[in-house]
């Protein structure tokens, strides 16, 4: 359950988040989720990176409808994948995922560190 709820918690501070802040304040709300919930480390990795990967590539995937698939053709073009807007939107979800997946972990590994340092 603690799985679910930091996998909706990072999506949704990170959109909001990412409404006033710059783009890579996905990492600092990542790290705090997975501060606040006290899970292993590839759980807390693989929490943080489904949580941006769904976030960034919904919000890539309701962009492109809305633009009728303009903009991901010319992005396409020039990172040379073509006019494949499914890839370009795999691609931006995934870079999402690993910034907040690492933050997660290293929020991960400190909780861990504080939680034996009192013992």
């Amino acid at each position: 359950m603690k799985f679910i709820v930091a996998i909706i918690l990072t999506a949704l501070l990170s959109f909001i988040a990412g409404l006033y802040f710059p783009w890579w304040t996905i990492a600092i709300t990542a790290f705090l989720v997975a501060i606040a919930f006290n899970q292993k480390a590839l759980k807390a990795f693989i929490a943080g990176f489904l949580g941006l990967l769904l976030l960034w590539s919904g919000l890539s995937f309701w962009i492109d409808v809305k633009n009728e698939s303009i903009l991901s053709a010319r992005i396409g073009e020039l990172l040379g994948i073509g006019n494949n807007p499914f890839l370009l939107i795999l691609i931006t979800g995934f870079i999402g995922g690993l910034v907040a997946g690492f933050a997660a972990l290293s929020g991960s590994y400190l909780r861990s560190k504080k939680v034996n340092s009192e013992l």
